[in-house]
């Protein structure tokens, strides 16, 4: 059988899928890895295991006889770069995003201010590294690692390199809120001339390029940032503009149909931007309302002594519908709102005491988080948006209560369930279709229900 090969390689879990000419899933496999501390003791990615895994993996999966593996392609987590020497092997350990970047040490003044500076590079500035500032702290506190750095990868491109030794970049790692890339001139920014980053940066390559492994001779993709990848199944099949709710511990907006640069406004409210493998900007907005129901839930079956999936028992109720009009009088209008809105939770203050049944209790947290969502979508369906469709998949797709106060909010656009089996591995694959496959693209790739 034909198949494609993808890692997906994410934060948490590491996996491998093989794919068949029809984008079916016919064989995976899932391995997670302990962090270890770098130089001071922040916990990070161990990449030696995760290369030796993969490697190991692949020529396991590349000996079985029911399979003829035609091409291999990776989606990785982004904001992040891996120091090789000219042969790619590493001169670091693997930064974590999450570790905190040196106050001060960034010179934003010399690019027009933080506000600037982050707007142009569509990177709000958190305090935490991404992979820019994350190679502009090495090229300052780090001189014999700057030193042996011939190129600074980011990190699908690397999973990449491991099985080419070709050094190249791509457009969805570079843009995906890296401080790298300007765009409004929709090229490096400045700075990376200016601090001596350009030439340490491998030259960039199409998002479907791809090079033979000379061992097997098989087609080795470039890899994809993973949220820019789960778009690409998306983008194949659906004929008219949508955007797409991605639902999870992170629910996640994205307006792939919207190419104005990041206002202040939305910067201000976590809205990010990256860019899709043609290069055209992606608009994200971020809520953590898969984190606060899952804190919430464990309140609940506390105070209420429930079952863990109590709440999947609460269905929708029209009669809901009245609450939620009321206590959307009082989200804030996208000029007036700030972080805040998005970051508290109204129902972290509210006292359980004053809900007599744990429905009612689960009711108002999903309409305190609806409020949010809806907030949050706002500030990427402007009046003269050409989006109609409104996808949402993951979890909270599968949430009554969450659709139906979708529905109620948005009257002028259809919402949708949607579901598509590992997404961001399958936008890796349909990246190489043309490389291995000799089929059409299934249209069927995308689930949708219509509520």
């Amino acid at each position: 059988m034909k198949v494609m090969a993808v890692f997906d390689i994410g934060k948490t879990n590491k996996k491998v899928f093989l794919w068949n000419e029809l984008y079916q899933i016919v064989f995976e496999r899932q391995q997670n890895f302990n962090e270890i501390p770098d130089e001071d003791g922040f916990l990070g990615e161990d990449l030696p295991a995760v290369r030796s895994w993969m490697l190991q993996t692949f020529a396991e999966i590349n000996a079985l006889p029911e399979y003829q593996i035609c091409a291999l392609n990776f989606s990785g987590y982004g904001a992040t770069v891996v120091f090789v020497d000219e042969k790619g092997h590493t001169v670091s350990p693997l930064y974590n995003y999450l570790k905190a970047f040196p106050e001060g040490l960034f010179p934003y003044s010399n690019y027009g201010g933080e506000d600037e500076f982050a707007r142009a590079t569509a990177s709000p500035i958190l305090g935490n590294l991404n992979s820019g500032l994350q190679a502009f702290r090495v090229s300052q506190v780090s001189a014999d690692v700057w030193k042996k750095t011939r190129w600074v990868m980011h990190w699908p491109n690397f999973l990449s390199s491991i099985f080419t030794g070709n050094f190249a970049s791509e457009i969805t790692s570079i843009g995906c809120h890296t401080a790298l890339w300007d765009f409004d001139k929709k090229t490096y920014h400045d700075w990376v001339t200016d601090f001596g980053l350009r030439n340490k940066l491998p030259e960039i390559a199409p998002s479907n390029t791809s090079y033979l492994n000379e061992e097997t001779k098989i087609p080795v993709g470039l890899g994809l940032h993973d949220s820019s990848s789960a778009l690409v199944p998306y983008l194949r099949v659906m004929h008219s503009p949508f955007l797409l709710l991605s639902t999870g511990t992170w629910c996640i907006a994205m307006n792939p149909f919207d190419e104005e640069p990041l206002s202040a406004i939305e910067l201000k409210n976590d809205v990010l931007c990256f860019l899709q493998g043609n290069g055209k900007p992606v608009k994200a907005a971020r809520l953590f309302a898969g984190n606060t129901h899952e804190i919430q839930i464990k309140r609940l079956q506390e105070h209420y002594k429930a079952s863990p999936t109590q709440y999947k028992s609460v269905e929708f109720n029209a009669s809901y519908l009245e609450v939620l009009d009321n206590q959307m009088k009082n989200i804030p209008s996208v000029e007036q709102a700030h972080m805040d809105y998005l970051v508290d939770c109204a129902f972290n203050a509210r006292d359980l005491n004053k809900f007599p049944t744990y429905e009612l209790a689960y009711v108002q947290l999903m309409i305190d988080l609806a409020c949010q969502q809806i907030f949050s979508l706002r500030l990427l369906l402007k009046e003269d948006t050409p989006v109609t469709k409104i996808l949402v998949d993951g979890g909270f797709s599968k949430n009554s209560l969450y659709m139906n106060f979708l529905v109620h909010a948005f009257p002028a656009f259809e919402i949708y369930g949607a579901e598509v089996a590992q997404a961001s591995s399958l936008g890796a694959a349909l990246m190489m279709h043309e490389t291995w496959n000799t089929h059409e693209i299934p249209m069927d790739l995308v689930k949708i229900k219509k509520f």
